[in-house]
């Protein structure tokens, strides 16, 4: 069976009857876990092994968004929560190298949960910048307002998930820090000039675009494609993605199902594809417009595959002391309260 360029969301804590055979006759790249797919560590590690069952693949990616913070589908008391990137970035402003450190260990710490429950790809690190007056929809997942100090520590967390046995996705190339909405529910235009982006927002993503996988932000860069989001835009994935930040790894869509994107589906999912995206990711867990996304939804490309090569998913856990990871990570944020 030649496998869907779709990563699926669930729409609970187990798979579902119609889930199963929907997934049996599609054969999705892999799923993506939320805060309604998750009860236990028992219960998560039952879910991805099950899935990887019903795959016939023990390197079945299996995502989640794990920021830490505001973001982090795992929660107490089941689960260890982790501080926000923006912690970090203060650190690291104070000192460079303890925030460096602790942006690798917050990777590590968080990897390492991740790892035992059967995921194996992390949807951080974020790298959009922190900008002031801008939608809070970034905020304090953001390691801060400077692109240098921000290429710095996604690198070290990119280092801190890769020992941890995890995939990162770099995200939101090619930088949605300065939109004015949440894309969630809008869609956010970009109206500066070209230049200055490249200045400021790129950076960040231009130091990190080897090691990880990558998710696009739905929003329009006027400068670049007036008429069309990111995720949909030859131009913008081509020129800028591709081109500008020299990004070529893995990438996928942030969630079609978002409100920033118009059309059904099936449009979203086909024209995100067309665009050059190499996966679309659908989260709601919604079985009817999973149907119609993956309808349009070609099955993974060659060009993918050799991507997917140079980032697999690991299969054998690697050797973290994650409690030790964590108490060095508490004692070097400690530094900033």
């Amino acid at each position: 069976m030649s496998t869907k360029a779709i990563i699926c969301g669930l729409s609970g804590p187990d798979l579902s009857p119609q889930e199963r055979a929907f997934f049996k006759d599609i054969d999705p790249f892999g799923y993506i876990l939320f805060a309604r797919n998750v009860e236990s560590p028992g219960q998560v590690l039952r879910l991805t092994d099950a899935l990887r069952e019903a795959a016939g693949r023990s390197d079945l990616p299996i995502l989640i968004d794990q920021e830490g913070g505001r973001v982090q589908r795992l929660r107490k008391p089941a689960f260890q929560e982790a501080p926000p990137a923006g912690a970090i970035g203060d650190l690291a402003r104070q000192d460079r190298d303890a925030g460096r450190r602790a942006a690798y260990l917050h990777a590590l710490v968080i990897g390492a949960q991740l790892f035992v429950l059967g995921i194996t790809v992390g949807c951080a690190p974020c790298l959009d910048l922190r900008i002031p007056g801008a939608s809070t929809a970034i905020g304090d997942r953001s390691y801060g307002d400077a692109p240098g100090l921000g290429a710095e520590l996604g690198a070290a967390a990119i280092e801190g998930f890769g020992t941890a046995g995890i995939v990162p996705v770099i995200k939101h190339l090619p930088g949605h820090g300065r939109a004015l909405v949440d894309s969630h529910h809008d869609l956010p235009r970009l109206d500066q000039p070209l230049d200055l982006l490249r200045r400021t927002d790129f950076p960040p993503f231009r130091g990190c675009s080897a090691g990880a996988w990558g998710m696009t932000a739905h929003l329009v860069l006027t400068a670049v494609d007036p008429d069309r989001p990111v995720t949909q835009s030859p131009k913008a994935i081509e020129n800028i993605i591709r081109g500008d930040i020299g990004f070529d790894g893995l990438l996928m869509t942030d969630d079609l199902s978002m409100q920033a994107l118009s059309g059904t589906m099936g449009e979203r999912a086909r024209l995100s594809m067309q665009a050059g995206c190499d996966l679309i990711l659908h989260c709601n867990g919604d079985l009817e417009e999973m149907r119609q996304a993956a309808a349009e939804t070609p099955t993974l490309s060659e060009k993918a595959r050799e991507r997917l090569s140079a980032t697999p998913v690991q299969t054998i856990r690697p050797e973290v002391d994650s409690a030790e990871a964590a108490a060095e990570l508490s004692d070097l944020l400690e530094r900033i309260l």
